[in-house]
Formats: structure tokens, sequence, C-alpha cells
């Protein structure tokens, strides 16, 4: 049974955390509750090898979001032309492809036939279904609108994966880009210059030039230590992935990364997108504002940000609105925390946050174009001047020759 590290605050305002074996997050914030703790942060306890990157990546033999969202879109289908919850999942879980969810679906099935609520034996599969995808279905099911929260669950769900897309494309084209220039070196310096060295040892060349002898020096030196630079190129991304899961310097680099002057902006503006959409989406299906934004905030992907809301959440509670802890945070931008106020002062926060969201998703987009315009010819640049450099130095020598011959 996996180990969850919690946080949260008692009816009388002291800050409490622990630590509890559960089945899954739920189960935890249930158990607290019934203590009269009011859980803020629940996550599984981390161990050397589980480590959470910002750019998401499909675990291996798990459930892809792609496959949740036509699962979504098809039982809000079924569901809206009346047929009982048990055939819809009967139906889904035979034509399901997908072979993890598929079993999901059944496990899902046999716990309502148990008498369990939809939401409940979801929550069973956080790998599946996840908390805010718990909370919407538990909406629907008591407001009698689940055909309609399922629809706005896929919609949040592929918005969700688009601009995650969006981002990893952002963040993936420099990362190939250095990664095929660091083989390209890397053959070059360990099969293609001690080629030329051993032909211009054959043909007496005399001394090299500068240039050739700093090549011919650094390819030396890769071909006697080429595992020790492997081991120590594995060992630091190991350990940068290590220094960013540990929280306090995780909240660092969160905050830094806000404020960087390239990729800050596109940080910045995905965290507003992503909050927008999020907490439209919630509130639109009848979630409290309270336990909305303590959702939202676990799906923020950034700890400056999840704390901004976190407090936003702890002053509502204490009976302010929402734009004035937004405003007080200085992560939202001006205009996002004037449209909110606007969206709450005429009771349509809903409306406006989607509004929001649709202006900043299309905003991530032309960073994302920016950012890969600016970079492209940067790193053909960078790579034109490493391998042209190194080719150019190998032939210095052959060029000496070929004057000297001339010369004779």
């Amino acid at each position: 049974m996996p180990t969850f590290v919690w946080e949260g605050t008692t009816q009388g305002g002291d800050s409490r955390s622990g630590e509890m074996d559960a089945e899954n997050p739920n189960e935890v914030q249930q158990r607290l509750r019934d203590q009269r703790i009011q859980p803020s942060k629940v996550e599984k306890k981390k161990g050397l090898l589980d480590m959470e990157f910002n750019i998401e990546l499909p675990a291996i033999g798990g459930v892809s979001t792609k496959s949740v969202v036509v699962f979504t879109r098809q039982f809000a289908t079924m569901i809206d032309a009346g047929l009982p919850l048990v055939q819809c999942l009967e139906l889904l879980g035979k034509a399901e492809p997908d072979k993890a969810l598929k079993q999901v679906i059944f496990d899902v099935k046999k716990d309502i036939e148990s008498g369990s609520t939809l939401a409940d034996a979801m929550a069973k599969h956080p790998g599946a279904f996840n908390e805010l995808y718990v909370s919407l279905v538990e909406a629907g099911e008591v407001g009698g609108i689940l055909d309609t929260i399922l629809n706005r669950l896929a919609v949040q769900l592929e918005k969700s994966m688009e601009l995650r897309q969006k981002v990893k494309s952002a963040f993936s084209y420099p990362i190939i880009v250095l990664l095929i220039a660091v083989a390209v070196v890397v053959v070059l310096l360990y099969k293609v210059i001690p080629t030329f060295q051993n032909m211009f040892s054959d043909m007496g060349s005399g001394e090299l030039p500068g240039p050739t002898q700093f090549v011919v020096g650094v390819s030396n030196f890769v071909q006697t230590n080429i595992l020790g630079i492997v081991g120590g190129i594995v060992g630091t991304v190991v350990l940068i992935m290590a220094i960013l899961n540990y929280k306090p310097t995780r909240k660092i680099f969160d905050r830094v990364i806000l404020n960087v002057p390239i990729f800050g902006p596109l940080v910045r503006k995905t965290a507003v997108a992503r909050f927008t959409r999020t907490l439209g989406t919630m509130v639109s299906s009848g979630v409290p504002i309270i336990d909305s934004l303590e959702i939202v905030s676990r799906t923020a992907g950034n700890m400056r940000v999840q704390e901004a809301i976190m407090y936003t959440r702890e002053q509502i509670s204490q009976g302010q609105n929402l734009v004035e802890p937004l405003k007080k945070t200085g992560v939202f931008p001006d205009l996002v925390v004037q449209m909110i106020g606007v969206g709450e002062s005429t009771g349509a926060l809903d409306t406006m946050l989607g509004k929001i969201a649709d202006f900043y998703e299309d905003e991530v987009d032309v960073a994302v174009d920016n950012l890969t315009s600016m970079i492209e010819p940067l790193l053909m640049v960078f790579l034109g001047f490493v391998v042209g450099g190194m080719l150019i130095a190998m032939y210095l020598p052959i060029f000496t020759m070929a004057g000297n011959i001339q010369g004779g």
C-alpha cells in the first residue's frame, strides 16, 4: 500500500502534517476530514526513483489521456441517450482498445454493481481518473447532470492535452537539436578525427596548426575517458532531477523560471491558461469555489503558482472575494485579475474564466511559435560553428601541405 504525505489545517487554524498509508489520495483526504483536519496537500511519498517532470511523459503500461478523453466523450453520449450506467460501462469496456483502461472500466462497473457511486468507484483508479475528474463526476451525480459534466470534462482534458503538447514542443525542440549536436560531435571526435590524425602521421606533415592540435587533443581525451564522460553526463542529469524534486530547491526554481526572460512568459501564460480553464470547468459544474481552488492548485504545475492559489483559497475562506488575494500574489497578470473581477461581480465567473483560458491558450500558441523561430537560427549557428570549426581545423594541415607543394 502506498504512503502519502499530507498537510492541512485544523478547525482552530493550526497547521498539521504527516504521513498516511492508503489506497489513493481521496482516501487520505476523507480520513483527514473525519479527524476534522482540512487537507491542503496530499501527494504520494517519493522514493529515489519516484521523480516527477514538469513535462509529463506517458507512463509505460498506464492509461493515456487520449484514451480517457475518447472514453469520456462516448460515456457522455450514452448517458445522454438514456442508457443505464452499468450497461454503458459494459459496452465501453468491451469496445475499449486500451487494455489498461479496459480493466479500469470493468473494475468501476463491478464496484457500481456492488452499490458504490460512480465517483467513488473512479476514485480507486487515480492513474486513469484524477482528483479533478472524480470531483466533477461527483458534482454531476449529485446535480443529475452527469452527461453535461462528462462533456465538460472531455473538453477540459482535450484543452489540457493540447496545452501540454504545445509546451512540450517548445521545450523539446532545442533539447533534440542539442542532443543531435552532441551526438555528431562525439562521432566526429571518436571516429573521424582519429582517421585524420593517422593520415597526418603517415604523411609526415610535421607540426600541426594550433586549431588542429586542439581538436586532436580533445579527441584523444574523449577516446581515453569516454566511459567517464558518459557517466558524468548521466550523473549530472540525475543530480539535476534530484535537486528539482527537492522541495526547497524546486520552490526556488519555480519562482525563478517565471521571471526568466525567454521561457518565463511562456510558463506564466501556460499556468494562467491551465488555472482558468480548470477553475472555470469546476465552477460551471457546481463545485464550491473553496474545493475548486484546492483541486486546481494541485494541477498548477508550478509550486509558486500553487502557493498563490492556496493563499487565495485561504483568504476566500476568511470572507474575502476572489480578486484581491489573486492581485496580492503578483503571479497573475493585472488583465486576468480584472477580468475575473468583472466575472465575479456580474455572476458570470465561469464564462469569464473560459474566455480568459481561450485567450491565453492562443497566447501560448504565439509564444511557442516565437520561441521556436528565435531559438532555431541560434541553434543552427551553434551547430554550424562547432561542427564546421572542427572540420576546418582538420583540413588546415591539408591546405598547408597543398600550399607548400605549389610553392615548391
